[in-house]
């Protein structure tokens, strides 16, 4: 049985699963195809911890397979706050089975809850199933992501 629930930081448990579920996004060809350096890693979640994230965690059992980290925003339009999805990942073994809409239903949950007034992400032009499965939850954009490594 899946069950989901929001991350806890600092519960080492919780922390392992964020690790092993940004890694396996990471070294998928829709992150990127490569793993985590060992520093990221090691620093992943007491940065996160620090930050304004939340992370929604999805199960089978006492394995990880989907995950959802997002960071608390202001709309300066609404004057109230706004969620955006940073990662969204599901286990390759475990996609097609229902995992990513119990993640949005979690964090749409939190976002009513919080009186957010909107819900934002971004996809890669060429992940069709990730554009479909949002399409189907109601998201819709055309806006272009553009960024600049600071590394």
């Amino acid at each position: 049985m899946i069950t989901t629930l929001r991350a806890d930081y600092h519960n080492p448990k919780h922390g392992a699963d964020i690790v092993s579920m940004i890694r396996h996004y990471a070294m998928d060809p829709m992150g990127g195809g490569e793993d985590l350096t060992k520093d990221v890693q090691n620093n992943l979640v007491t940065g996160m911890a620090k930050s304004n994230a939340f992370t929604i965690l999805a199960h089978d059992g006492d394995n990880a397979v989907g995950i959802a980290n997002c960071f608390w925003g202001f709309s300066t339009f609404k004057a109230r706050p706004l969620i955006n999805i940073h990662d969204v990942a599901v286990h390759h073994n475990y996609r097609g089975k229902g995992i990513g809409r119990a993640l949005f239903t979690e964090i749409e949950t939190i976002a009513r809850d919080q009186g957010a007034c909107k819900i934002t992400l971004e996809v890669l032009m060429h992940n069709e199933n990730a554009k479909a499965l949002y399409a189907s939850l109601g998201y819709s954009g055309d806006y272009h992501f553009w960024q600049k490594d600071m590394t």
